[in-house]
């Protein structure tokens, strides 16, 4: 292995991440210059040029394209290494980066305050997104998801119990509208639609338990007054009374206790799997993604 392999990849991925040599030796604590001639170094051994330059962009060629694919994994690998032997004994420290999905947010929001209390020398990210990515090469210390179905290289922690999914809205609502009594009614009623990252609207699930004890799933698509691109939202339009909305009813258990949301086609429901928080197994866990599972593990006991 020669001596100098690594030299040069951490500036090549900061430039090819920002498009930009100044902004990568800002962050670097460089002169563009010295990024400049160091990325040349590495397009020097490795035989190929890996960025297009002019005066007004910065680009990928095609082996650039390839070798960052690799290297960003690499680079985020060393830093969790450099980070878990560095607070390695010592009081959980640093930034840790969790990638969420919105129908997750009412879950984690709770907690948020007790842990910063709890732990002041972590400084909590939560990135609230929907779509799939590659935590490594998006630099997550850890993902949340649905369900316990992740890649091989990953470890998966269940960190809430199975549920169901539930269609609810206000009192004054139902009040003027009455309750659909099966799932095929909502084309007659108002509905709070939300709107994935993919484009689409989502589809409300549900369940029905046939004559021969056959459990037939089907989806529909909602009417309604209103899109949203988050649950949050939804649920608060629907408690104002804009219309029904689909959520997890773990999510919606406050409201509904509240007197502020009540529940409909209850016998239609299917099951929520539940979330999983998910990272590499090949990395030690550091310690501050472990204060994070101890303080969700003590919160879930109290609760």
């Amino acid at each position: 292995m020669r001596a100098d392999l690594l030299d040069g990849v951490l500036a090549f991925t900061r430039v090819a991440e920002k498009r930009s040599f100044t902004a990568a030796a800002l962050e670097l604590g460089v002169s563009p210059a010295a990024v400049s001639w160091t990325i040349k170094q590495l397009e020097g051994r490795i035989g190929a040029p890996l960025l297009t330059r002019t005066t007004r962009s910065v680009g990928l060629t095609e082996a650039g394209a390839l070798f960052l694919e690799h290297a960003r994994a690499g680079v985020a690998q060393v830093a969790a290494g450099f980070d878990a032997a560095q607070t390695l004994g010592a009081r959980p420290t640093g930034l840790l980066r969790l990638n969420v999905p919105a129908v997750a947010q009412p879950v984690l929001e709770p907690m948020l305050a007790g842990f910063a209390t709890a732990y002041p020398d972590i400084e909590l990210e939560l990135a609230i997104e929907d779509r799939f990515i590659d935590i490594v090469a998006d630099e997550y210390d850890a993902g949340i998801r649905v369900g316990e179905m992740v890649a091989q290289d990953m470890v998966s922690v269940r960190l809430t119990t199975p549920s169901v999914f539930t269609v609810v809205g206000s009192p004054a609502y139902f009040a003027k509208r009455g309750k659909p009594q099966y799932p095929e009614a909502l084309a007659e009623h108002a509905c709070i639609n939300i709107r994935q990252t993919t484009g689409n609207l989502y589809r409300w699930q549900f369940a029905e338990r046939l004559k021969s004890n056959k459990l037939r799933r089907f989806e529909i698509a909602v009417p309604g007054p209103l899109i949203v691109n988050g649950a949050g939202l939804s649920l608060t339009a629907a408690v104002s009374g804009v219309g029904l909305t689909y959520n997890i009813a773990a999510n919606v258990e406050p409201l509904v206790k509240q007197g502020l949301l009540e529940p409909c086609l209850e016998s239609y429901m299917p099951e929520h799997p539940g979330f999983f928080i998910y990272f590499p197994s090949r990395a030690q866990m550091l310690p501050k993604l472990r204060a994070f599972l101890d303080f969700w593990g003590q919160a879930q006991q109290r609760s």
